[in-house]
């Protein structure tokens, strides 16, 4: 694989870009973090995946280093002193990497594992087409710490679950696991653990052996359907998370779009988990978070040979 970064330091990158000929693979690259979100994550984010079309990818793989996919937002991270205009500039910068994914000619194929929590999940739905390993576990634990989901999913999660069980997923925070999603239509594959991103590949693969123009109007012809008034609901989504900045219940941006606090358990920092808010477990940064019920641990990231809750 040639592998092409934004910068000359690509161990400090956030965020990687490589090609695997015709396919870019767009990597989260927070490892120790469990690649928890920040403002700079969402803004090479985006530019990765405008990059890709720019320079004539036919497909993208977009996965996450280490243990999990995404933890959510980066509790650790120092809460941003803003004020309203700043505030909804970043939110605005975190929708962005859904439009841009809907926005793309190409199809983006989401490769998951460990934790996708918060953001973290919301970017993982997005996605055209979603291949999870076995143990991968879901969760939106925004509504546990006062904050509200971002990024369409409060229209995508409705359009494909129906109303009733997007709105449990979303009020209690429950989280699921990889074959519940696909179960419900949220996941096309789940592979073995470990085996996420060559299946991705694979399927990208496939992708390239059809006309680009055919694949790029499949997709315009079902997000225009599916999605109508996308753009109206990414707006409304920033008016509704400005309600809580500065309210004192969801003043810090990252305290609940995260369930990395627990994907990031044994560490000490971020975000929330699948069960009970944050997701993960053993690097050397995660803590605990603060949801309403107060703080708690994360559970350990999903591997093999261990039964989740």
């Amino acid at each position: 694989m040639s592998t092409v970064t934004e910068t000359g330091h690509p161990e400090r990158d956030p965020v990687r870009y490589e090609r695997n000929g015709p396919v870019a693979v767009v990597e989260l690259h927070r490892p120790h973090r469990l690649n928890a979100v920040t403002d700079e994550v969402s803004r090479e984010l985006v530019g990765a995946l405008r990059r890709a079309v720019a320079e004539g990818a036919r497909a993208v793989v977009l996965t996450g280093a280490g243990r999990a996919f995404c933890s959510g937002h980066d509790l650790k991270e120092p809460a941003p002193a803003e004020d309203p205009l700043a505030a909804r500039e970043r939110l605005e910068r975190l929708q962005d990497v859904t439009r841009t994914i809907k926005r793309s000619p190409v199809p983006v194929i989401a490769a998951v594992h460990g934790w996708a929590v918060g953001a973290g999940c919301e970017w993982a739905l997005a996605c055209d087409l979603v291949v999870a390993a076995e143990y991968t576990r879901f969760m939106f634990p925004e509504a546990g710490v006062g904050l509200t989901v971002t990024n369409g999913v409060s229209q995508l999660l409705a359009a494909v679950l129906g109303p009733q069980r997007a709105k449990y997923l979303l009020m209690t925070g429950s989280g699921f696991t990889a074959e519940e999603a696909r179960g419900w239509g949220l996941v096309n594959e789940v592979v073995p653990d470990g085996e996420h991103r060559r299946y991705a590949l694979e399927l990208a693969g496939r992708l390239l052996d059809k006309p680009p123009l055919a694949l790029a109007l499949a997709k315009e012809t079902l997000d225009r359907g599916l999605g109508a008034g996308l753009e109206e609901t990414l707006a409304m989504e920033v008016d509704l998370s400005m309600r809580v900045v500065g309210t004192g219940t969801g003043s810090d941006p990252r305290a609940g779009t995260d369930a990395g606090s627990e994907a990031r358990a044994g560490t000490d920092a971020t975000e929330a988990g699948p069960g009970a808010g944050s997701g993960t477990a053993e690097d050397s940064d995660a803590g605990s978070v603060s949801g309403a019920g107060g703080p708690h641990r994360a559970p350990a990231v999903p591997r093999p040979g261990r039964r989740q809750p």
